[in-house]
């Protein structure tokens, strides 16, 4: 009979574990935490978030980095904006085409990521970064530092329509947590980012274009943060050059916390949602319980820092970088 309480086991379920143990010490300070409402707002506030740490976990599982998650979202929010408006500003006036339109500009510049970064040998942090401040900097030119808006009620239902009590924007970052989960399991390239993060070396001499692999990631990451530009326009009802602020903090630590291993190879998107959630949870229950605005962020970097020493297999690492 197989045993149930190995250590194994144990660094597998931890960050669940530890999102349990947040919930419910947060209801312990302020009963009024476990309420459907307050979860409703979590998930409000965990879904763009989500979209684009699901997209940096493909990138690092196969054991590389990508920083430019803020810039893409940016630009991409920006973009849509503009598109919504110059097709209309509806969707029912041809501003639907704006949706498929952008999330392939999502893709098209995850894969010029890609390109810098394997191309000309570039590392990927250094290549991501400076794509991110591209980004950027495009979506303040686009603007000229002001906000871009347009109120059309049928795109807004993604955050004012709601079923159970939770908007529609949840589901749709529902679905496309599957889709993320079915390509990472069920295909080819899923199998190669686990491959390429295993040890590039080894995947080479398999057979594994690792190159093509790695383009082939950084250009699903760039579509998954485009699809949470459009959900954080849905959410504000705007879009401007600092849209994607944060976005680069919460989505890392949120993919580390759940237990996706930074040296590649370890973890996927389960993972990522449960680390996603942890962190929307700890944010979440610093305002419910009424802590000071300034004590917040040092807080939230402690409880990071001791979910990821509960969550994390320390001892299979021989180094860390």
């Amino acid at each position: 009979m197989p045993r149930i309480l190995t250590r194994e086991n144990a660094i597998r379920w931890a960050p669940l574990l530890v999102l349990l143990a947040l919930i419910v010490l947060f209801t312990a300070i302020n009963p009024s935490f476990l309420s459907q409402r307050n979860f409703a707002r979590i998930a409000i506030a965990a879904t763009p978030a989500l979209m684009v740490a699901v997209g940096v976990t493909f990138i690092i599982v196969m054991g590389s980095i990508d920083l430019s998650m803020e810039g893409v979202v940016s630009l991409t929010a920006v973009l849509f904006c503009f598109l919504m408006l110059a097709l209309g500003g509806t969707l029912a006036s041809g501003g639907w085409i704006a949706i498929p339109v952008i999330l392939a500009v999502g893709a098209a510049v995850g894969l010029v990521n890609g390109l810098i970064h394997v191309k000309l040998k570039i590392p990927s942090f250094m290549a991501s970064l400076a794509l991110g401040f591209v980004g950027t900097g495009a979506a303040i030119l686009l603007t000229g530092g002001d906000i871009v808006k347009f109120n059309d009620p049928t795109f807004r239902a993604l955050l004012t329509w709601r079923i159970l009590g939770f908007p529609l924007m949840v589901y749709v970052a529902g679905l496309c947590l599957v889709l993320a989960w079915f390509i990472q399991a069920h295909t080819r390239l899923g199998r190669y980012f686990y491959a390429v993060g295993g040890g590039e070396e080894l995947a080479h001499a398999s057979g594994v274009r690792v190159r093509q692999v790695r383009m082939a990631g950084f250009s699903l990451a760039g579509f998954f943060y485009a699809i949470a530009a459009i959900l954080q326009v849905a959410k504000l009802g705007q879009a401007e050059s600092v849209t994607g602020s944060n976005f680069m903090f919460m989505s890392i630590t949120s993919v580390v916390v759940g237990g996706v291993a930074l040296w590649g190879g370890v973890g996927g998107v389960w993972n990522t949602l449960v680390g996603v959630l942890i962190v929307a949870v700890i944010n979440n229950g610093m305002v419910v319980i009424g802590l000071p605005d300034f004590l917040q962020a040092a807080v939230l970097g402690l409880l990071v820092i001791i979910a990821v020493i509960l969550s994390t297999d320390r001892r299979s690492v021989a180094f860390v970088k």
